[in-house]
């Protein structure tokens, strides 16, 4: 690093500009609230510089990808805090995966993004397996945040792909972590950014493959009554999509296919809308604010699109109107942007949302749990109903050790996690005008504080309020003892707490 760069990055550390670090929402979104720069590092070396140098001067220092956060909770709220943003870390080295091999290994860089490894993989004949994630974010961001696909028969958390992590520590010093049973690996796998910047990752490859994707429509009852374990666990990949106004379920799920079973390319968008679709949702959402009809249309509209593929052939960019579909893993089970294409956030469309983990043998008495709450509700003559795009999202994820992670076994709670967990995602619109509140805005936080008290859960690390996380404490539901486990494992990596967190501090790690 250029001896200009230090005295720079001393100065601002002196003046604190104190301004926002965005989420992927834009502005009025903060990731954190008040941070005195943004360094966008190109080199692994030039990042070990900045921590040393931020170390020296007592600076706070956070790592951050693509910035997949929904709420204020990424940084201390210290204005002093810097962001090292890793998306110009991007290379990908040290392919190895020999003719004939089950398996194979990469290494990436911190900035490498889901989409990014998963075409340098396709264009040699490898993939990723389903340690996926959606397609703008950083394989290292995710590990960090145990993020996941949604699998319970496949290893589906990222970290479980991930073979070594290369962690710059609060003193600057690049630790290599390899998998072991250790605390000190089962501390970095789910790190919350709290040991450092991951800045490398050896990444676990697979020959590459093609799948197919389907999808059923089924009632409300035949879900919350039905076998959830049985329906999914058959599958490489599977979800629900609930629409509690319709009373329905979208169950769309993913499996291989034999080599040569069918020549068809899809590509799949979870995100992708035209300006004009965005407008017209925006219109029916935003007065869905006031008027619960708006947003009674908006989900019948939603579950009509929904129930039509979203795919496209990747090679004549023309819809696939029929199931079942077929591709090459990742754009199947991921996908990307369609040309041409822009993201809900581009088009002002924005959310809020709160996601919870249970176990698998509870997962029935959750969403009954939830149908609830929407009927109770209705009896007050309120209806209630999702307002996002695709439904509610109930995603699982197969057990796996970690720390803090959301589907580890063996915890103090008593519960059993070993079939793994369920997650409750529900996001929902942020009206654009008035005073930014939802329709019957108290709902959710009721919501999030009932399930909280009632059952055995664990917080998305990135996908809940201050609020959520502090409740979640009060309830006693995270293992004491892995909480002391983890942070002694931090107090060796970060003994100055550089990379303190919101979360962190709730947490009781410092």
């Amino acid at each position: 690093m250029a001896p200009a760069m230090l005295v720079a990055f001393a100065l601002y550390a002196s003046l604190v500009r104190a301004e926002p670090y965005n989420t992927f929402d834009g502005p009025g979104f903060p990731a954190c609230n008040n941070v005195s720069t943004v360094y966008k590092p190109t080199t692994v070396d030039e990042t070990i510089t900045l921590v040393r140098t931020a170390a020296q001067n007592g600076t706070p220092v956070r790592a951050s990808g693509k910035g997949h956060m929904w709420y204020d909770t990424m940084c201390s709220d210290n204005p002093s805090t810097v962001i090292i943003r890793t998306e110009n870390l991007n290379r990908i080295t040290d392919l190895s995966l020999p003719p004939g091999a089950q398996d194979g290994s990469v290494m990436i860089e911190a900035g490498v993004t889901f989409f990014q490894l998963a075409e340098y993989l396709h264009a040699n004949n490898a993939s990723m397996g389903y340690t996926l994630v959606n397609w703008n974010i950083t394989l290292a961001g995710s590990i960090a945040m145990g993020a996941h696909r949604s699998s319970l028969r496949e290893d589906s958390m990222v970290a479980a792909g991930a073979l070594e992590l290369h962690i710059i520590d609060g003193n600057g010093q690049l630790r290599v972590v390899k998998r072991s049973n250790s605390d000190e690996w089962l501390a970095a796998s789910t790190s919350l950014g709290l040991l450092g910047v991951i800045a490398k990752v050896k990444f676990k490859i697979y020959p590459d493959f093609k799948v197919y994707a389907k999808q059923d429509i089924l009632e409300e009852k035949a879900v919350l009554d039905g076998d959830i374990y049985g329906m999914i666990v058959p599958y490489g990949t599977a979800n629900f999509w609930w629409w509690p106004y319709l009373r329905k379920f979208h169950l769309r799920y993913y499996d291989p296919v034999p080599a040569g079973f069918s020549d068809q390319e899809g590509f799949q968008s979870t995100f992708s809308v035209t300006k004009a679709e965005a407008d017209i949702a925006a219109g029916l959402l935003n007065s869905g604010k006031i008027l619960p009809t708006s947003n009674m249309a908006a989900e019948t509209l939603f579950f009509s699109l929904w129930s039509a593929p979203n795919f496209r052939d990747k090679r004549t960019d023309t819809a696939i109107t029929t199931w079942p579909v077929y591709g090459w893993n990742y754009d199947v089970l991921i996908g990307g942007l369609y040309p041409g294409y822009g993201t809900q956030w581009d088009y002002g469309l924005r959310g809020e949302t709160l996601e919870l983990a249970f176990p698998i043998p509870l997962a029935n008495a959750v969403l009954k749990r939830v149908r609830q709450a929407f009927d109770a509700e209705l009896a007050k003559g309120i209806v209630m109903t999702s307002t996002y795009r695709s439904g509610i999202n109930i995603k699982f994820g197969k057990a796996y050790e970690d720390l803090l992670g959301q589907v580890s076994t063996g915890t103090a709670d008593g519960a059993d996690w070993t079939k793994g967990a369920m997650m409750f995602d529900f996001p929902t619109f942020k009206p654009n005008w008035g005073d930014g509140k939802r329709f019957n805005e108290e709902f959710y936080g009721r919501l999030a504080r009932d399930l909280i008290a009632t059952f055995p859960c664990r917080p998305h690390w990135t996908k809940n309020t201050r609020e959520v996380f502090e409740v979640t404490v009060a309830n006693g539901k995270l293992d004491p003892s892995r909480l002391a486990r983890f942070k002694s494992v931090r107090q060796q990596f970060d003994p100055k707490g550089m990379f303190k967190s919101v979360v962190g501090e709730i947490l009781g790690l410092y």
